[in-house]
C-alpha cells in the first residue's frame, strides 16, 4: 500500500533510432542528464512507413525510456537536439508504479 500522498506515477516514453549505436549513446545521454531513470534498449526491429512520399524499410532499434512526467517537456527538447532523426517518434504513457520502483525513479530523475 502506497504511503498517503505518495505520488507512483512515471513515464514511459518509447523512440527508434537506426543503430545499436545511436541508440546506446542516447541512452547515455538521458541518464548523464538525468532525465531518464532507466532506458532499455530492444534490437531487431523491422520498420515499414511511408517517408517522404516513399515506403521506406528499415531495421530499427527500439528505447524504452523511464522517467517521470514532470520531464516530458524536458525530454522533448532533449528529442530535438539530441535524437538524429529530423522528425523522431516520441510516444509517452503514463503509468503506474509500484511504490519500491515509483521511489527508485524519482531518486534517479530530477536534480542530484
Amino acid at each position: 500500500m502506497p504511503a498517503a500522498g505518495e505520488d507512483l506515477d512515471i513515464l514511459s516514453v518509447t523512440t527508434t533510432l537506426g543503430s545499436l549505436g545511436d541508440a546506446q549513446r542516447l541512452a547515455r545521454e538521458l541518464i548523464d542528464e538525468r532525465l531518464a531513470a532507466c532506458v532499455q534498449i530492444e534490437e531487431g526491429l523491422q520498420s515499414f512507413y511511408r517517408w517522404q512520399g516513399r515506403l521506406c524499410e528499415d531495421p530499427e532499434v527500439r528505447l524504452t525510456i523511464k522517467s517521470l512526467p514532470a520531464c516530458e517537456d524536458a525530454l522533448l527538447a532533449f528529442f530535438a537536439g539530441h535524437h538524429p532523426y529530423e522528425t523522431p517518434q516520441f510516444l509517452s504513457v503514463r503509468m503506474r508504479a509500484s511504490p519500491a520502483y515509483a521511489r527508485w525513479v524519482r531518486s534517479a530523475v530530477g536534480p542530484p
